[in-house]
Formats: C-alpha cells, sequence, structure tokens
C-alpha cells in the first residue's frame, strides 16, 4: 500500500514541481525586473508593504479556508462517492466566499488610509501617499487572486494539479511585464498595474474547467445550515486565526524594518523569495500533492497508510531542503550577485540581500517542515491545535526581533534569524503534538533521514563554498558569464557531493525524487501510447 499511495504522490508531485519550477524562475525574472527597473530604494519598500494586507487576505483563503476546510470537507464527499452533495456544499461555499471578496475590496478602497500605518508604520509624508493610492489600485487583485486560489482549491480535490499550477505563471508574467514594459512610462503604478493583469489572467485559466466540473451540481444558493458547511465553518475558522498570527510575524518584521536603513524591507524581500524557491517547488509541490490523498486515508480511516504517507513526505522534503539551506548559505553572495546586481541594484545591495539571506536559511527547513506537518493537522480535522502553536510562536517571534535588533547590531538579519528561530520552534512543536495524538508518526525514519541529510549537506557545503572561491580567481564576476558559472560550477559540484555521499548513506528518498521529476514525462509517453 505504501508504494501505490508514493507513486500517486510522485506522479501528482512531479507535475506540480515542473509548473512550480516555471513560476518560480519567472518570479526570480519579475524579482530582477523590480530590482533592476526600481532598485533598492524607498519607492520599491513601499510597494512590497502595500502588498502586506492583500497577501495577507490570499493566505488567509487559500492557506486557510481552503487547506483546513474546503479540501477535506469536499474530498471526504468525494472519496464516499457523493459528488452531487460535495457541490451542494461547495455551492454554498463559493458564494458566500465571493460576497465577503466583493464586500473587503470596497471596504479595502473605502479605508484605506486607515490600513496604511499597519504595514509601514516608518512611513510618512510621499511615502504614505504612495502607499495608500498602491493599496487602492492592487485591492482588486486581491479580488480574482483569491478567486483563483478557490478554483484551485476545487481542482486539487479533482486530484487536477496542471492548471493550477500554471495560474501563478501567468501572474509572475503581468507583473514582469508591468515592471519592464510599464514601469518606464508611468513608475512603480506600472507594478500594480501588472499585478491586477497577472491576477485576472491566472484565474481566467482556471474557470472553464472548474466550470465543467461545477455544470450540473453548481446552485446559487446559501445555506448556513448546511452540515458540510457547518463543518468547513469550524475548521477554518481556527485555521484563518492560525494563519492571521503567522502573517502577524511577517507585518511585525516589515513594520520593524521600516525603522531601519532605507532599502531593508527591499534586501528582506527578495532574501525571503530566494528561500521560497525550493520551498515553493519542493516543500509546497509535495504538500499540495500529499493532501488530497492524506484527506482519503483519514476519510476511509486507513490510517496506518495515513502514518506511511505523511512520514514519506516529510522524509522527502528534508532530503531536498536541507542541502538546499546549507547551499543559500554558503553561496549567499554570489547567488544575490548572479539574479539581481543590475541596473539599480548595486553591489551594496547584493551584500545587504545575502545577509539576509544567511539569517533566513536555517529558517527553510522548519518553514519545509511545517508546509507537511500543517496539511497534516488540517486533514485530521484539527485545524485548533496550529492555532495554539500559532499564539506562542508569534510572541516568541516578536520578543526574539525586538531583542536582537536591541543586543546583536545585527540590524535587519536579526529580523531574519529571529523568524528562522521562531520557525524552528513552530515545527518541533507540532510534531511533538502530533506524535502524542497519534501514537508513533513514523519519527526513528524521519530523523534519521534528517541526520544522513545534514551529514551529506554537510560536506556538499564545504565543497560548494570551496568551489566558489577557487572560480572567483579564475572568472570575471563584473559579467554575467563570469557569475553563472561561478553559481553553477558550486552548485554542480555541490549536487554531485551531496547525492555520492546520500548514496554512501543508503538514503531511500533519492528514488522518490527521481519517480517525481520523471512523472510528467512518463504521463505525457503514455498518452501518446
Amino acid at each position: 500500500m505504501e508504494n501505490q499511495s508514493s507513486s500517486r504522490v510522485a506522479r501528482a508531485a512531479g507535475i506540480v514541481m515542473f509548473f512550480v519550477l516555471l513560476s518560480r524562475i519567472l518570479g526570480f525574472v519579475r524579482e530582477r525586473a523590480i530590482a533592476e527597473v526600481f532598485g533598492r530604494t524607498g519607492t520599491t519598500d513601499v510597494f512590497f508593504a502595500a502588498f502586506s494586507i492583500p497577501d495577507l487576505m490570499y493566505q488567509l483563503l487559500v492557506g486557510g479556508a481552503l487547506s483546513s476546510a474546503f479540501i477535506p470537507v469536499f474530498t471526504q464527499y468525494l472519496a464516499k462517492g457523493e459528488e452531487e452533495e460535495a457541490w451542494r456544499a461547495a455551492s454554498i461555499f463559493i458564494n458566500i466566499t465571493v460576497l465577503a471578496l466583493t464586500a473587503f475590496m470596497v471596504l479595502g478602497v473605502i479605508f484605506t488610509p486607515s490600513l496604511a500605518p499597519l504595514v509601514g508604520v516608518g512611513f510618512s509624508g510621499e511615502q504614505r501617499d504612495l502607499l495608500i493610492m498602491l493599496m487602492r489600485i492592487t485591492f482588486p487583485a486581491v479580488f480574482f487572486t483569491a478567486l483563483s486560489g478557490l478554483a484551485m482549491g476545487v481542482l486539487h480535490s479533482y486530484q487536477k494539479f496542471t492548471l493550477p499550477a500554471l495560474g501563478p505563471i501567468i501572474y509572475n508574467l503581468g507583473q514582469i511585464l508591468g515592471a519592464y514594459v510599464l514601469g518606464p512610462i508611468i513608475g512603480i503604478l506600472g507594478m500594480a498595474v501588472g499585478t491586477i493583469a497577472g491576477s485576472v489572467g491566472s484565474f481566467s485559466l482556471q474557470l472553464p474547467q472548474v466550470v465543467q466540473k461545477a455544470r450540473n451540481y453548481y446552485r446559487p444558493s446559501i445555506n448556513l445550515r448546511h452540515p458540510g458547511i457547518k463543518r468547513m465553518f469550524r475548521l477554518m475558522l481556527p485555521a484563518v486565526i492560525g494563519l492571521s498570527i503567522s502573517q502577524v510575524n511577517i507585518i511585525v518584521g516589515q513594520n520593524l524594518a521600516s525603522l531601519l536603513e532605507t532599502g531593508s524591507i527591499v534586501a528582506l524581500r527578495l532574501a525571503n523569495r530566494l528561500i521560497n524557491f525550493p520551498l515553493g517547488i519542493f516543500a509546497m509541490a509535495i504538500s499540495t500533492a500529499i493532501f488530497p490523498t492524506l484527506s482519503s486515508h483519514v476519510a476511509r480511516g486507513e490510517m496506518d497508510e495515513f502514518r506511511r504517507t505523511f512520514s514519506f513526505g516529510l522524509r522527502v522534503v528534508f532530503f531536498i531542503t536541507i542541502p538546499s539551506a546549507v547551499g543559500m548559505a554558503v553561496l549567499s553572495v554570489p547567488i544575490v550577485r548572479l539574479l539581481f546586481e543590475s541596473g539599480e541594484f548595486t553591489s551594496a545591495d547584493t551584500v545587504a540581500t545575502a545577509y539576509a539571506l544567511l539569517f533566513y536559511a536555517p529558517g527553510l527547513i522548519a518553514q519545509a517542515g511545517i508546509q507537511i506537518i500543517t496539511r497534516i493537522y488540517y486533514s485530521l480535522q484539527d485545524t485548533v491545535t496550529p492555532v495554539k502553536i500559532g499564539l506562542v510562536t508569534v510572541i516568541i517571534n516578536f520578543v526574539l526581533s525586538v531583542l536582537f535588533l536591541r543586543f546583536t547590531g545585527l540590524e535587519h538579519g536579526a529580523i531574519a534569524l529571529a523568524y528562522s528561530i521562531t520557525s524552528v520552534i513552530n515545527m518541533l512543536t507540532a510534531l511533538l503534538i502530533l506524535r502524542r495524538k497519534l501514537g508513533a508518526i513514523d519519527a526513528r525514519r524521519i530523523v534519521l533521514a534528517a541526520v544522513k541529510a545534514l551529514t551529506a549537506s554537510a560536506a556538499m557545503g564545504i565543497a560548494a563554498f570551496y568551489v566558489s572561491q577557487v572560480l572567483t580567481g579564475y572568472v570575471d564576476l563584473s559579467r554575467s558569464l563570469g557569475r553563472l558559472l561561478q553559481v553553477f560550477g558550486s552548485i554542480g559540484t555541490g549536487v554531485i557531493i551531496y547525492l555520492a555521499c546520500t548514496a554512501v548513506l543508503r538514503m531511500e528518498e533519492p528514488r522518490f525524487l527521481w519517480q517525481a521529476l520523471t512523472a510528467r514525462f512518463r504521463r505525457s509517453r503514455s498518452q501518446e501510447a
């Protein structure tokens, strides 16, 4: 049974990884476009701050309402063959969500001046005026981005992953065009326009397939007494509160950064985007692919298979993200220089961003684990425990941030370090509680896989750093080709060393990764046959 679940997860994760990889590459192109066209300036700080509340609403819907409530309940109906009843509940949920999003958009535009200080307490004068204007322009983007997330939830429940994974690609393309085409003409407003265009395109791409699934079942009704809706709201409320708490960590860090040197928000943002690259491609892809399978196991009472599946997913995530974190730490400057140092983005900006990346790197491992563990709680329809953990960690994050800023002299690195430490505490606490909740969670295999990955990553990190230093004397780092050779030469050496070490340590996770990476190719060939 483990092989069947693993193969199913591998195929789904392979598809998601393929498109998320394209999306993340475009995401880097987008971030480079922002850095190249606008630089690490106060204006760019304002733009990123303007997206805090829209990003919060997207996370609350997609990460909270959909992951914790809609997908588990909707999938449970489908697993029992009750598709019509599933769509009765889904119709009500969709109708309520659309009405709530419309009200949020209108109220957000009206009360933007009151909301602005929540995301940029250090902004005043022209910066504050620009913040208010950008927030008002981008609120409509929240509406369509959230609808895109809602469509994603429906399609994921049907084990359809391709179109939802294509949505972010369209979104990134809109922002890239906004920077390069409109940026030179209308400045930072071009990014806001591109964001709206990308969000509309992302939703429009998924809409036809959702309509096809819903054609015979959707009803324009609202019935708050439906059992499925009651379960969704019961599960959703704690999850939304929990995600609000986690987003508070980000907003607190951003507000503290707005009090530091100009450009600190940009440095933290770009470093965080780099961390999100492996997090998005692997951890989020695997958690997305594994979630419907976990929910189905719970619905059918297959708890032994449930334990094996989430242990399998957690081990694979550690296998990938531990070396990613080590690699980003030892190659922080070369990576940032290659990706962003151009146009208005200077060598000093590279150093500032690499500095933040160094402190964010340890948090990558914990954030990857949290992606899987949170889905485990949601599939068990337990959304209260993550909230309790979140309440504690948000306090820890704030206290650590203030203490590090005051006593360590780490500047914006203090904020990144506090976030990483908080993430580790969050992950370990969630695992310990889960073990008490379920009994055996295959902890021995999980810990052994993590220790082996850390051992192999240490050897990899030493080799990659050494090669990077050697190549510095042989390539011209003022040119893109020289930077490319330095980074990919170091990464290539590191990958070879890591895989060799995992082979010596007899790790079983590489086999899954190979299945995932080749899943889409095998699927294409079977369709052609």
